[in-house]
């Protein structure tokens, strides 16, 4: 009788370690570059040309064994849920995201043709790398997004609370640009503040990846198919539109591209800041560990 009235058993130490947020994360973005890394290596085995639909098709396996790594990962180590791409929210909030990653990165792009940096000289013929930008914009819309915000921020936030979590990812986000081609210590800058807490923000604000996701994929395939301009950095794509940039770098984005543009961090930091408030208002800001009486 005694046993009964006793609460639930506290977890083994080992336990009690994994389960710890920084434990967790590590062990989520091992399982998720694992994944990926290892479906990228048989794929590769098809010996598929650049700039087919087969090329694509990489990037979408690739993408789907990051998802399935993280839906592992939430069932067997963290042992939680699936909150975050749970099938509910994939049919309005990726289509949403889509959209509104389209409109944000032409509307940057109108006021940077408007201020004389960008001209568009007519219209391409055929698809020019229409597949490799979208399998790019798949790719990295996919992975990053479970890594940076499916994981990292999560675990983060867990721990430090919501303000914390949206600071350190910012800055890793726009950190890790500046290894890429042409990237300067603006352009990183630039990314933390544009990209890191807008997509940070449409996470917080439904609290699934699905709307950061289809933003993140529109805008880098907006950018590189849609104006043929260099995702961060990257070779200039053939796309739809031919394109010149000409003028000073905080205007162009230099070698880095349109997204270094002070233009683009004014444009997505604005749009990021009002998905923050949408976010407050739902009551989703979450405080460090050490003040909250829920866990």
């Amino acid at each position: 009788m005694a046993s009964e009235m006793e609460g639930p058993a506290r977890p083994g130490l080992l336990r009690r370690i994994v389960a710890f947020p920084i434990s967790l994360m590590l062990i989520g973005l091992v399982m998720v570059v694992l994944a990926a890394f290892s479906a990228s290596r048989l794929f590769k085995l098809a010996h598929a040309s650049k700039n087919t639909p087969l090329s694509t098709l990489g990037a979408l396996i690739v993408a789907l064994a990051c998802v399935l790594a993280y839906k592992a990962f939430k069932r067997w180590i963290e042992r939680e849920p699936d909150r975050e791409m749970p099938r509910a929210g994939l049919a309005v909030e990726l289509p949403a995201g889509i959209i509104f990653g389209i409109l944000l990165f032409s509307a940057m792009a109108l006021i940077v043709a408007l201020l004389g940096g960008l001209s568009i000289d007519g219209v391409n013929h055929g698809t020019g790398q229409f597949w490799s930008m979208l399998g790019l914009a798949v790719f990295s819309g996919v992975s990053e997004e479970v890594a940076f915000r499916g994981l990292i921020m999560r675990q983060v936030e867990a721990w430090l609370g919501t303000w914390w979590a949206l600071a350190i990812t910012s800055a890793i986000f726009g950190f890790g640009h500046l290894f890429n081609p042409g990237a300067t210590v603006f352009a990183g800058f630039a990314i933390a503040m544009e990209a890191g807490i807008l997509l940070g923000a449409c996470y917080l604000y439904t609290r699934r990846l699905w709307l950061p996701i289809g933003l993140h994929a529109a805008w880098n395939f907006t950018q590189g198919w849609v104006f043929s301009a260099p995702v961060s950095g990257g070779k200039a794509p053939e796309g739809l539109l031919m394109t010149t940039r000409s003028g000073p770098d905080w205007l162009t984005g230099g070698a880095f591209g349109l997204e270094a543009s002070v233009v683009a961090m004014v444009v997505a930091t604005l749009a990021g800041l009002f998905m923050l408030s949408l976010a407050i208002r739902r009551g989703r800001i979450i405080p460090p560990s050490w003040r909250r009486t829920d866990i």
